[in-house]
């Protein structure tokens, strides 16, 4: 029965790890990285906040596209050009970073911090 113990919180622990863990290929940037990238026209910025928090404040340039609508919402997204991913704290980005790479786009960046990293 202990061993059913320590099974059950191996798994949690594993669960927590991937869902912490950077996706593998996926660039990460500061704020201030992302102020001198923001006038690339060849790069596709992404926030996938909520659209009342996108409508309180959001920065010029990204377009809201909320985390659970991205996947049905992706084919409006180009393949060939990078996606850069913004939210409020990171943490959902980093999950958008996951389901874009699994709907097969290569050049995603994240930014650490999201809008609350903003100044």
């Amino acid at each position: 029965m202990e061993y059913v113990n320590y099974i059950v919180i191996g798994l949690i622990i594993v669960f927590f790890v991937q869902r912490m863990t950077p996706t593998k290929g996926v660039r990460h940037i500061s704020t201030s990285e992302l102020k001198n990238e923001l006038n690339d026209k060849n790069k596709q910025y992404i926030d996938v906040r909520t659209p009342g928090e996108f409508k309180g404040n959001h920065i010029r340039g990204f377009k809201n596209m909320p985390l659970h609508q991205l996947s049905q919402k992706s084919n409006e997204l180009s393949k060939d050009k990078e996606i850069v991913v913004i939210c409020q704290s990171g943490m959902r980005s980093q999950k958008a970073t996951k389901v874009l790479k699994k709907l097969g786009f290569t050049k995603i960046t994240n930014v650490k911090g999201g809008v609350s990293a903003w100044r």
